[in-house]
């Protein structure tokens, strides 16, 4: 794995939030989510099916997200953009859910867990990338993918 790809995943688990864009009839909008990611850098969250984003991605799967991991004001701005295309999913490796209920500080889930019907995961599968990290680049972004 090169050097940016390695930065990049640090970035990203260091992560809470990502700020997921979208866009409908109505025009863009954007909704945070707690997600996480796995090797590849897809990134997955789970939301309520009715919830404004959720049915943006039915109709245009074409989405870009915003993560910050700078939580201090003075720190060097650290963070990931992204672009790509969103979907619901079914298919989600366990080490997956295992780092998202661990991120969100819950008890591991059952081998068997199954999400509610009114939740579901989705996934961005990312097609363009770019890392900010001012404290190795200044304000160059690093074009990941």
């Amino acid at each position: 794995m090169n050097d940016l790809l390695i930065l990049t995943c640090e970035t990203l688990d260091a992560s809470y939030l990502m700020s997921l864009g979208v866009s409908d009839e109505q025009g863009v909008w954007v909704a945070d989510v707690i997600f996480v990611c796995d090797d590849d850098l897809n990134v997955y969250w789970m939301s309520t099916v009715d919830r404004r984003h959720s049915v943006a991605i039915e109709s245009n799967p074409n989405v870009a997200a915003a993560i910050t991991a700078t939580m201090q004001p003075g720190e060097p701005d650290r963070g990931v953009q992204m672009s790509g295309v969103a979907e619901m999913t079914d298919s989600v490796p366990r080490e997956v859910i295992l780092r998202y209920f661990h991120k969100r500080n819950k008890p591991e889930p059952a081998e068997d867990f199954v999400v509610s019907e009114e939740h579901q995961w989705y996934v961005l599968r990312p097609t363009r990338i770019e890392l900010i990290d001012q404290a190795r680049f200044g304000y160059d972004r690093q074009k990941v993918r």
